[in-house]
C-alpha cells in the first residue's frame, strides 16, 4: 500500500477468503499521516504489518514474502480486491497438478464510474509469456518457487513490468499457468497508477526482459523476430489510421465552404 485508502477493502478482500488458513500482511511503502491511520483503522485484521521508506511494489512485494509463513502467496495491490473463492479454488488447482506454478483467473476492470469490461489472461506454459505477461499481477504461486527465482526484480530498467519477468522466472523450468474460467478478481483502473504512468515505456521495458532472459530469446530467435515486426507492422497501421483520419478532416475542413456555397445556389 502507498497512499491508498482504498486499502480497507483489500484488507476486507483478504479476510473474506473462505480458505481457512490464511496470513494477511500488509506492506505500508512510505504512504502519508492519512493513509497510516487509515491502515492502523484495520490492524486487527492484520496479521504482520511492516512499514518501510517508499522503495516500490517489488521491494514490497519480496519483503513481505520473506515474513510470510505460508506455502502458497497471492499479492494484492492496495485498489484491488479479489473475491472469496479465489484462494480456495486456486490452492485446489495446485494440489491437483503438481506442474502448476501459477494461479490466474478472469479480471472485473473498473473505475469510479462503474464495470468497464471483463478480462482473461491467456494462461499457458513459458512460450506464452515470451511476449506478453499471460497472467494477471496479482496471482498465486508457491513460495518456494518465489524463493528460487531470487524473487521479484528490484531494480529500475524492468519495474513496472516486473510481474510479468517474475512469471518468466517461475516457468523457466517447466510448468504452467492455470486461469481459473471464473471472474474472481476486480482490477481498478486509475488515471494515475504505476500501468498508466509507465504506458510510454513499454516497449523499453519489453527490450529490458529481452536482454535480462537474451539465452531465453536466443532459442525462440525466429518468434522473437516475429512478434518484433508484428509490433512494427500494427505501429504502421496505427500511424496510417491516424493520418488518414488527420486527412479526412482536414480535406473536409477545406471542402466545407464551397459545400455551403453550392447549398446557396441551390
Amino acid at each position: 500500500c502507498y497512499n491508498d485508502p482504498h486499502v480497507v477493502t483489500a484488507v476486507d478482500s483478504a479476510v473474506r477468503q473462505s480458505w481457512p488458513k490464511k496470513e494477511i500482511i500488509v506492506i505500508d511503502d512510505g504512504s502519508n499521516e492519512e493513509t497510516r491511520k487509515i491502515i492502523s483503522s484495520v490492524k486487527n485484521k492484520i496479521d504482520i504489518l511492516l512499514t518501510q521508506k517508499n522503495s516500490g511494489q517489488s521491494v514490497a512485494r519480496n519483503n513481505g514474502i520473506k515474513k510470510a509463513a505460508g506455502k502458497y502467496i497471492l499479492n494484492l495491490d492496495s485498489d484491488d480486491y479479489f473475491e472469496p473463492e479465489f484462494a480456495a479454488k486456486a490452492i485446489k488447482q495446485f494440489e491437483e497438478d503438481n506442474l502448476i506454478r501459477i494461479v490466474t483467473c478472469k479480471a472485473r476492470r473498473f473505475n469510479d464510474k462503474g464495470i468497464i469490461d471483463l478480462y482473461t489472461p491467456q494462461g499457458g506454459a513459458l512460450h506464452d509469456f515470451l511476449f506478453l505477461n499471460a497472467a494477471l499481477g496479482s496471482a498465486m504461486f508457491k513460495r518456494d518457487d518465489w524463493e528460487l527465482t531470487g524473487g521479484y526484480e528490484e531494480n529500475l530498467p524492468i519495474l513496472g513490468f516486473e510481474d510479468w519477468e517474475f512469471y518468466i522466472q517461475l516457468l523457466k523450468n517447466g510448468g504452467c499457468a492455470f486461469v481459473i474460467p471464473e471472474v474472481l478478481f476486480n482490477y481498478r483502473v486509475r488515471q494515475n497508477s504505476t500501468t498508466a504512468q509507465i504506458k510510454h515505456l513499454k516497449q523499453e521495458k519489453f527490450k529490458q526482459i529481452i536482454l535480462k532472459h537474451r539465452d531465453l530469446y536466443k532459442d525462440n530467435f525466429e518468434a522473437l523476430m516475429q512478434d518484433l515486426f508484428n509490433r512494427l507492422e500494427n505501429k504502421e497501421r496505427e500511424k496510417s489510421k491516424i493520418l488518414n483520419s488527420i486527412e479526412q478532416k482536414t480535406g473536409n475542413l477545406l471542402l466545407k465552404p464551397f459545400r455551403f456555397i453550392k447549398a446557396l445556389i441551390r
